[in-house]
């Protein structure tokens, strides 16, 4: 019973997308596989460009949410310390799934390889009310 929560496409993702081609919205940047085996679904989502401490993975309310935020800074200087070409760049994303209220926290497994995020989420489990807590990556 996972549901799929779409990214929000308003005039503000179309703009930018197609004034800047290297903008891509949410849905785009965490592109997700998602296989049922054996009474578990496995997520896998690529996120290329973060790292490990970047990604937050958390579970409220049977909605299974991953986001992930990095900041960048780039500075060169001449050799008088003259600065020559300065870049900031900061970003971050988000998805979310509906994956039932039975599912707990402690049922979903996650690790992060090579900018990619797996997940092994029970289809079904026990339900029992849990406050939102984040989900360790390994």
């Amino acid at each position: 019973m996972m549901r799929y929560t779409p990214a929000r496409h308003d005039m503000f993702n179309n703009f930018f997308g197609d004034m800047f081609p290297g903008f891509s919205n949410d849905s785009e940047l965490m592109r997700t596989d998602v296989h049922e085996k054996d009474g578990r679904y496995l997520l896998d989502v690529d996120m290329p460009g973060f790292k490990k401490e970047d990604v937050k993975v958390s579970l409220n309310d049977g909605t299974l949410t991953i986001s992930a935020e990095h900041h960048d800074t780039n500075e060169e200087k001449d050799a008088k310390g003259n600065v020559l070409r300065q870049e900031r760049y900061s970003g971050s994303c988000k998805r979310s799934f509906y994956v039932g209220d039975s599912i707990k926290q402690s049922d979903i497994h996650a690790s992060y390889r090579n900018g990619t995020l797996s997940l092994d989420i029970p289809s079904a489990a026990k339900k029992e009310s849990e406050e939102q807590k984040f989900i360790e990556i390994q």
